[in-house]
């Protein structure tokens, strides 16, 4: 009787610490469907990728970031939810303490600052001709991140080894695709 009543009590515990572990990654874990083509050729309009929130700020990771600026955002009428952020896809460039790149565009060229300040980022699209990023807007309040792309899958078909190197992430054997996990979090729409 005493092991039968340890063994439930063992079996319950484990179902607990099981159910808490699904409830703390779904918080720090969100799926983000790509808009637009500020990423390309790295990532495609329609292309999924999975952000971890509080992910490391490091140079060459892709991150979503909160669209500038911050302060426009309308009230909601009365007894409406109010409109969300916008959010965008880029890539960390320069983090706080950086030379700051003037070379890349007229906003950074005019900062007035050497190092990139603390709190601040350069963020970059991986296609110039059409990203939003801090060769116009300059530096990117670092708080306004969501977090750090951990992993993507490719909107249509395709041959994923072409993408391989882009992404980061090498194909699974036989040339499959490698499925994202269950849906965790919300789904967000970043543009470009």
């Amino acid at each position: 009787m005493n092991r039968a009543v340890l063994a439930l009590a063992l079996g319950g515990l484990a179902v607990a610490a099981l159910s808490a572990a699904a409830r703390r990654m779904r918080r720090s874990l969100v799926s983000v469907t790509v808009r637009g083509r500020s990423m390309e050729p790295t990532y495609h309009d329609g292309d999924r990728v999975l952000v971890r929130r509080g992910g490391p700020l490091a140079r060459g990771r892709v991150v979503v970031v909160e669209r500038l600026p911050f302060e426009a955002r309308r009230p909601a009428p009365p007894g409406q939810p109010g409109p969300g952020p916008t959010w965008l896809i880029k890539r960390v460039a320069a983090v706080p303490g950086d030379p700051v790149p003037r070379a890349l565009g007229p906003a950074l060229a005019a900062a007035p600052q050497d190092l990139v300040p603390p709190g601040g980022l350069v963020l970059l699209g991986d296609n110039p001709d059409v990203s939003q990023d801090s060769r116009r807007m300059g530096f990117f309040p670092a708080d306004a991140v969501l977090g750090v792309v951990v992993r993507s899958r490719r909107a249509g078909g395709g041959d994923p080894a072409s993408r391989a190197h882009a992404t980061g992430f090498s194909p699974p054997a036989r040339g499959g695709r490698r499925p994202l996990p269950p849906r965790t979090g919300w789904r967000r729409r970043v543009s470009p």
